[in-house]
């Protein structure tokens, strides 16, 4: 691979997506909860790696956040 093709999230202006480690970690949940939370459809969108990872846009985190805020 050429490096100088391949360009980084963060060297095009992006943040890099988070994984369900630091999602988790962020939200200080157990990774348990969240994937009974993607099975409810409760979750953020994910992206799927060709690894079957998960990754998680950070703007998709903050759009499913502020989803989440309660109008009291």
């Amino acid at each position: 691979m050429d490096h100088k093709l391949y360009r980084t999230p963060e060297a095009v202006g992006g943040t890099k997506p988070l994984t369900v480690a630091e999602f988790c970690a962020e939200l200080e949940i157990s990774r348990s909860t969240f994937y009974d939370w993607r099975a409810k459809r409760r979750a953020p969108r994910c992206i799927t790696l060709p690894n079957g990872s998960l990754r998680i846009r950070r703007a998709e985190y903050e759009r499913w956040l502020a989803s989440r805020e309660d109008a009291a």
